[in-house]
């Protein structure tokens, strides 16, 4: 079939509905409107199974969903977001993300651990983070007992909550460009420096016991935050064809999914971190089940969120939420 053929044999009737989808319509406008909407939808149809994605296609579609609103009037209901939230929506925003996350997660660790070789390699800098008994004192005590000071469903609450925050924050101040950045620096530093001071009192694998656990799951979940909120600031640094507006409102409701899906994310790792990595488990089964939760996220990540991606998904609102899109030339 072609295309520019069926455009130029319905257009009139496209255009009527469109024309009725914005007027105050009476018992008849309303029954004409019904009609042209079944008629334009099987024009649709048959455009897409022809040729496929087309600017026909893309025009038509714009105006169904003008009419299609008018004629519903309400969105789906919560449980049908619900499911497409989580099925569609979460996983393809988080698909995007892969290659950007994966890079921030080498960089980060090659700073921490750059860091850490720095500073251990010279006893007169391990000497300026502070006096020898009170850097003596948090390698033998105080490193460990931040895990095990408090009640475990309290220290669960406080590292989710805020570690919740921290990845809210890299989300939505990524448009500036330097938030997600001077955050990941300054932790990686900070990370590192501790690492120098374990590692200057031979405690180097106690601190990757009990980071490892907890750490798997809540690092990677704090890069794909920064990945998301580079990915914002992005959008409006090389918005395209788009308006730079029409950019950032598009990434920006896309990959605030993220920041929402990362909050159930640090939830386990949180449970992880309050009710495994400081108890009395030996330390390959702590490993494994911070390892199994890390693994969840992946697979939700790359094979679910593929499988949405392939399926048209892009983490953004479906467009009869987000509003009908401007159709560019080109």
């Amino acid at each position: 079939m072609d295309a520019d053929a069926l455009s130029d044999a319905r257009r009139a009737e496209w255009e009527r509905l469109d024309e009725l989808s914005r007027a105050r319509l009476d018992g008849a406008g309303v029954d004409e409107l019904i009609v042209r909407y079944r008629a334009a939808s099987a024009d649709l149809a048959e455009l897409k199974t022809s040729v496929g994605e087309s600017p026909q296609g893309a025009y038509l579609s714009t105006i169904l969903v003008r009419a299609r609103l008018r004629l519903t009037g309400a969105s789906d209901s919560i449980l049908t977001q619900t499911a497409r939230f989580f099925s569609l929506q979460l996983p393809a925003a988080l698909y995007r993300l892969r290659w950007t996350t994966l890079i921030i997660a080498v960089s980060f660790f090659a700073i921490g651990v750059g860091t850490a070789a720095w500073i251990a390699s010279d006893p007169a800098l391990i000497a300026t983070l502070g006096p020898p008994a009170a850097l003596e004192q948090y390698a033998d005590e105080s490193f460990t007992g931040y895990y095990t000071e408090n009640p475990a469903a309290e220290f669960m609450g406080m590292v989710w909550t805020n570690n919740a925050w921290i990845a809210m924050q890299c989300v939505l101040f990524g448009v500036t460009g330097i938030w997600p950045i001077a955050m990941l620096v300054q932790n990686a530093m900070g990370l590192g420096v501790s690492g120098a001071v374990m590692a200057a009192h031979d405690k180097a694998d106690i601190m990757l016991l009990y980071i490892l656990p907890h750490g798997m799951l809540e690092l990677t979940c704090i890069f794909v935050a920064a990945a998301a909120g580079l990915h914002i600031f992005w959008a409006w640094v090389a918005p395209g064809a788009r308006s730079r507006g029409e950019a950032l409102a598009e990434e920006g409701r896309s990959l605030a999914t993220v920041a929402l899906g990362l909050v159930f994310a640090l939830f386990l790792a949180g449970l992880v971190e309050g009710f495994v990595t400081g108890w009395s488990l030996p330390w390959p089964v702590k490993i494994g089940i911070g390892a199994a939760a890390l693994a969840v996220f992946l697979i939700y990540m790359i094979v679910i969120g593929g499988r949405a991606h392939r399926r048209g998904a892009s983490g953004d609102l479906v467009e009869y939420e987000a509003g009908t899109p401007r159709l560019v030339a080109g």
